[in-house]
């Protein structure tokens, strides 16, 4: 993993006083590090970059064992605070403790739990167990001096974020990247955690009109518009040969969500067209079976290759290889794999849906297409395939989208100033 390329002028010219006021921040993650949530670790690491001391807990585990990870991952690995794998008897000592010491704590996030109880065992018990692993949180934040919490996603991981800011007293901001929080608002108790939230970063216009949708209007002024990013020097173009076969790759956890089916479906249309190409999947899930099943009965197994999951740099690698990049999804917020793609210069055809039209202007930065159209799709890739210079075209227009508007060392300093304003008012209100 490199390091985040913040403009030098940038870290010169940050005050030492600022750096030393920034406030210290916990941030609380389903899984860290991860492979699928490279943005993670690269938005941690460049605030810390720019002077904020962030530290960090994770719910679960890495995905892989510590000695397997890159150095910058071993790193944040070895001082992140994990709630699941404390133990049993050290979880039971610390909570034993906690009940005798922090009686009113203990009250003050039954209470929180128990409201979002809705009549039923299931939902109690799920509200209990998270907030279980909120008191440890707590606990730690509390013995790390640490008074303010960060979470991405609004999951479960946000519900043990807000039952530990509301026991502890401590205060608490998201960042939403949707979809899955819009489908059930109530089931991912969002209303509750919009209104108990100091502010809320979300990735896109449309995460924003969503949250707008399921929370009173006198709560619109949380919501901040901050878009994610890749690294322009990290994910450069390459030169490529000219080849007979045009390699197409779909970057992706193998999930339903993701439309890889409809993908498949498409590259076989064209393929009875006879087209030369050649579809590469990076990632893994639990659809894998499903999908090679349709390879295997449509006889495709010499034009699909199933890469499985790949480390950051071995997922650009294949990029690097890649004449068309394609995603199907059916609901998404704005994917990274995307804007790696866009910024290698690599033509993308993906679906009109959530935030990726703000991402991509259609015929201009890409080709979108209508979500679950397998006609539609396999159009867009046939234009693509069958004109080098629509690809050219497109593919120079999306890397400067991605340099104007999701250029990651830009966005991060963006990310910390918002940061510094809402974590400021914040004290301003209480003083």
């Amino acid at each position: 993993m490199q390091e985040i390329h913040i403009p030098q002028v940038v870290l010169e010219n940050l005050p030492s006083r600022l750096q030393s006021q920034r406030p210290r921040i916990a941030y609380l993650l389903s899984q860290y590090p991860a492979i699928s949530h490279t943005f993670f670790l690269k938005e941690i690491l460049g605030l810390k970059q720019l002077g904020f001391q962030v530290e960090t807990a994770s719910i679960n585990g890495p995905d892989r064992p510590i000695d397997l990870l890159p150095d910058s991952e071993k790193l944040e690995a070895r001082s992140t605070y994990y709630i699941k794998t404390l133990g049993v008897g050290k979880i039971l000592c610390i909570m034993a403790l906690l009940l005798l010491r922090e009686t009113r704590v203990c009250l003050r996030g039954l209470d929180a739990a128990l409201r979002l109880v809705r009549w039923d065992i299931r939902d109690g018990l799920y509200a209990l167990f998270y907030l279980g692993e909120a008191l440890l949180l707590g606990e730690w934040m509390r013995r790390r001096g640490l008074h303010h919490l960060h979470t991405h996603f609004g999951g479960p991981v946000a519900t043990v974020g807000m039952l530990a800011a509301r026991a502890w007293g401590f205060s608490y901001s998201l960042t939403i990247h949707g979809p899955e929080e819009f489908y059930d608002v109530e089931q991912f108790y969002l209303p509750q955690k919009i209104q108990h939230a100091s502010f809320i970063f979300c990735i896109s216009n449309f995460c924003r009109s969503q949250l707008m949708k399921c929370s009173h209007p006198s709560q619109w002024d949380k919501f901040h518009v901050l878009r994610l990013g890749v690294d322009p020097q990290e994910f450069a173009p390459v030169a490529r040969r000219p080849q007979d076969t045009i390699r197409i790759v779909s970057v992706g956890r193998l999930v339903p969500a993701k439309g890889q089916l409809i993908l498949l479906q498409a590259f076989h249309k064209l393929l009875d067209q006879g087209r030369n190409i050649q579809l590469v999947f990076v990632g893994n899930g639990p659809d894998k079976e499903h999908l090679q099943q349709f390879v295997d009965e449509q006889d495709l197994g010499q034009h699909v290759i199933f890469c499985g999951a790949l480390n950051h740099d071995q997922t650009r690698q294949q990029l690097e290889q890649a004449h068309i990049f394609a995603l199907a999804s059916f609901a998404e917020g704005v994917p990274i794999a995307l804007m790696e793609a866009m910024a290698m210069k690599i033509p993308c055809v993906s679906t009109s849906i959530a935030g990726i039209p703000e991402l991509i202007r259609h015929n201009v930065d890409g080709l979108l297409v209508p979500a679950s159209s397998v006609e539609g799709l396999a159009s867009a890739v046939d234009q693509l395939v069958t004109n080098e210079e629509l690809r050219r075209r497109l593919g120079s227009s999306a890397r400067e989208r991605v340099i104007d508007r999701y250029n990651l060392p830009r966005n991060l300093q963006l990310l910390a100033t918002a940061f510094d304003e809402c974590l400021s008012q914040r004290t301003a209100l209480e003083i």
